[in-house]
């Protein structure tokens, strides 16, 4: 007992590129150079930043490259996430007109976009995962 030191949490970060009116997306420069920072300035013990990605600004244009990201961690294959420790996820997103960083600890089962993205999709009024219920489907962060 005790033996088992510290549990590691592993860090997928993503990011999007550019967008409809956006030609420079802060988080694209933000994850591009995470990794890089990270390694300057070191990580708590425990803590790894097992990947770094930009996404395309497109729904459904995402999900295979977000899925590839998804099944590597998963099985282990990015090296850094063969611990199983806990997995955290993090998405930064850009909302234009806000004027601090926010995080958001609800989410609605819905995509609509103002703009189409980068594939030229605009979906109105859609569940982003269909098998999750209807667009009035949320989650919320739980807290321990």
């Amino acid at each position: 007992m005790g033996s088992e030191g510290p549990s590691v949490v592993t860090v997928h970060v993503t990011g999007s590129k550019k967008f409809h009116g956006v030609s420079e997306n802060p988080t694209e420069i933000i994850i591009r150079n995470l990794k890089g920072f990270m390694q300057k300035k070191g990580l708590p013990k425990g803590l790894v930043l097992a990947s770094c990605n930009v996404l395309e600004t497109a729904g459904e244009g995402a999900l295979p490259h977000l899925n590839e990201i998804f099944q590597q961690s998963v099985t282990g294959k990015d090296n850094e996430s063969s611990n199983r420790g806990q997995i955290i996820w993090l998405h930064l997103g850009v909302n234009s007109s806000a004027i601090r960083f926010a995080i958001e600890n609800r989410a609605v089962n819905e995509a609509t976009f103002r703009s189409p993205d980068e594939m030229g999709w605009k979906p109105q009024r859609v569940p982003i995962v269909p098998s999750d219920g209807s667009i009035s489907h949320i989650r919320e962060e739980q807290a321990d």
